[in-house]
């Protein structure tokens, strides 16, 4: 997306929305189904945008979804250019959105890196006292002067 352009920023997140709209009512391609329009990058001259989208209960990319995007973008565009009222309406070029499960992979990794090692009970069980705790406490509950150690 372009992050120094707030036009194109703008017209992203509108196309989005529209797409979203449009998918929903009007697209009867049963190759589609339930896709979710998460995101639209658009160029800095607003020529072309990059829509991003998820398969719903799919994991992994779907060609014959992909296919009926690609087949619909012209739909999609001249549907597009009535609704936002512009001169030039962005090409549409449809691609999987992977930054999910990049994420997820991502966390995974940092979950394996920051796991406890599993030496002392203390770390396994929330409840128990640190090691020197006890004798801090026989410590603390002997009269002064006398060390009970």
């Amino acid at each position: 997306m372009a992050k120094d352009n707030p036009r194109a920023r703008r017209l992203g997140e509108q196309i989005q929305r529209e797409l979203t709209d449009l998918l929903r009512r009007y697209v009867k391609d049963e190759r589609i189904g339930n896709v979710t329009i998460t995101a639209v990058s658009v160029t800095g001259d607003l020529r072309s945008a990059r829509v991003y989208y998820l398969i719903f209960g799919k994991e992994g990319p779907d060609p014959n979804v992909q296919r009926g995007l690609t087949s619909a973008a012209g739909f999609l565009r001249n549907a597009l250019s009535r609704s936002l009222m512009m001169r030039h309406t962005p090409t549409l070029t449809f691609e999987l959105d992977t930054s999910i499960e990049r994420g997820v992979r991502l966390t995974r990794l940092i979950d394996s890196v920051n796991k406890p090692s599993d030496a002392g009970a203390a770390l396994r069980d929330p409840h128990a006292a640190p090691e020197g705790a006890a004798a801090m406490d026989r410590r603390a509950e002997a009269p002064r002067g006398k060390d009970p150690l």
